[in-house]
């Protein structure tokens, strides 16, 4: 794994931990209000959904959320080079070139900075990065391609017990997940586990596509829940709250 270059790297700088859970609000939309306000710390959450099911642009606005309240947060992306997650976060309105400078935000990318391929590394060999560590968040997305395959109850259980030991270390983790590349047993021990469990949904309403975050669980929110928030991207806007989709 590559990271975005950094030369002073002000990410590696010590900081404290959040005690009371994890700020995303922004100004320009209402989904903290709408969905706990707070991420609870120490935690699992896991986003699941299919292919285009827009797992990748929520964790893109929950982590600009909370840089942007002075969380302090690593992505790792499958999916996109570390120029390429950037610039996506870019074109929604989400600027973030300041944020990796002041050291809220460090990338890593399965691509390098550009196109420079490591297929080979695993969901152990990345939580054994010193950057984990070093962030109060970390994202993963997406999980789901990075995971074992073939495991027996014992693997999923050192699995798991790895996954609660970051946890418990004073950090959280978010995993995207499509369950179609996922061993079965596993899925279902994630989302017992975790305290968040968001479903991303997505239905064809008279020729457009409408989309959901289903909240299937939210343990130790701070304000109120919502059971389904229906949303959109604009370009240079950002994530937008569907308010007559909320319920």
């Amino acid at each position: 794994m590559n990271k975005n270059s950094n030369e002073s790297d002000p990410f590696t700088m010590a900081h404290k931990p959040v005690e009371d859970g994890f700020p995303y609000d922004l100004e320009t939309d209402s989904l903290a209000d709408s969905m706990g306000l707070r991420l609870p710390n120490r935690s699992l959450y896991v986003l699941q959904g299919a292919v285009g099911g827009g797992k990748s642009l929520v964790s893109q606005r929950l982590v600009y959320g909370m840089i942007e309240n002075g969380v302090k947060v690593l992505v790792i992306t499958t999916e996109l080079t570390t120029r390429g997650w950037i610039e996506q976060m870019e074109s929604i309105g989400y600027g973030i070139t300041d944020a990796i400078r002041e050291g809220k935000l460090m990338v890593f990318s399965r691509f390098g900075s550009i196109a420079e391929s490591t297929p080979d590394v695993g969901l152990i060999q990345l939580l054994e990065s010193e950057a984990v560590g070093l962030a109060d968040v970390v994202v993963i997305d997406s999980a789901s391609s990075l995971m074992p395959s073939d495991l027996d109850d014992a693997s999923r259980f050192q699995l798991m017990q790895r996954l609660r030991q970051i946890s418990s270390q004073g950090r959280s983790l978010m995993l995207c997940v499509d369950p179609v590349e996922m061993d079965e047993k596993l899925m279902h021990n994630l989302r017992s586990s975790a305290e968040v469990v968001l479903d991303l949904m997505t239905t064809m309403i008279g020729g457009e596509i409408k989309r959901n975050v289903v909240v299937t669980r939210y343990l130790r929110a701070a304000g109120p829940v919502q059971t389904s928030i229906g949303w959109r991207v604009e370009p240079s806007m950002g994530f937008i709250v569907d308010i007559t989709a909320v319920s």
